[in-house]
């Protein structure tokens, strides 16, 4: 697998994110815009880059932060967040950018479809991606992976276009009930095509390996593997125009 450093720029912000893709397969690829968690553009987040795209998919890792600005490791995630999950114009710029970076660093390369996007996000890279929809972006398919589904700026009847999918804990306590009912109200309301699954007695961060902090954060492997088996069917279902 190729892993190449790509810079580009969003509101004067200098960021840089990894594409990532298979070079001995010569053809054109559907392209997978992946948004980290908090931790942002991190080794373990391209090494699934890597295995979610495989042969089949063109990759980019989107960077919210900005080159040198992520976070170190050891701070309060939803308190280094929460200037932009309350900056919802800004984090939609940034996501924007990176969607459109992912498409014309591939598409410059031979490698990607641009008539074939999605976009895949962790914990509050799956609030990134399900942003990139409500903004009305021409991408097929989203899934939000354990992610932040409340927002300040909920999308508005007809703003989206994209199929999503969020795969979530029933006892996540980063986006708990409340907010999974504030986002199927958000979803209908827009007249989305929206779908969910919800994994019972899972919590948050359960795609992370290793990761054993509850009651907030704990890895299942039933979870993450039947999730990812959903996540590709539907990404390949909204391609082909059956969702």
């Amino acid at each position: 697998m190729k892993v190449e450093s790509v810079k580009y720029s969003v509101s004067g912000l200098g960021c840089r994110g990894e594409l990532v893709y298979d070079d001995s397969v010569k053809t054109q690829r559907p392209l997978v815009l992946v948004a980290p968690n908090w931790l942002g553009v991190t080794n373990d987040v391209v090494e699934r880059a890597k295995t979610f795209a495989g042969s089949q998919y063109v990759a980019f890792v989107a960077d919210m932060f900005g080159e040198g600005k992520g976070p170190k490791g050891t701070e309060n995630p939803m308190e280094f967040l929460k200037p932009l999950i309350e900056d919802a114009a800004e984090t939609r710029r940034r996501v924007v950018a990176a969607f459109e970076t992912m498409t014309k660093e591939a598409v410059s390369r031979g490698v990607g479809d641009a008539k074939r996007r999605a976009g895949i996000g962790y914990c509050f890279g799956g609030s990134n991606v399900i942003d990139l929809a409500r903004t009305g972006a021409d991408v097929q398919a989203v899934v939000s992976i354990h992610g932040v589904l409340a927002t300040p700026a909920p999308a508005k009847k007809g703003d989206i276009k994209s199929a999503i999918l969020v795969l979530h804990g029933s006892a996540d306590p980063i986006s708990p009930k409340a907010h999974r009912d504030m986002f199927e109200a958000e979803m209908d309301a827009a007249g989305a095509r929206w779908y969910a699954l919800t994994f019972g007695n899972v919590v948050h961060a359960y795609t992370d390996v290793g990761v054993n902090n509850p009651p907030v954060a704990v890895y299942s492997e039933p979870a993450t593997r039947h999730g990812y088996t959903l996540a590709h069917a539907f990404i390949e279902d909204a391609f082909a125009g059956r969702l």
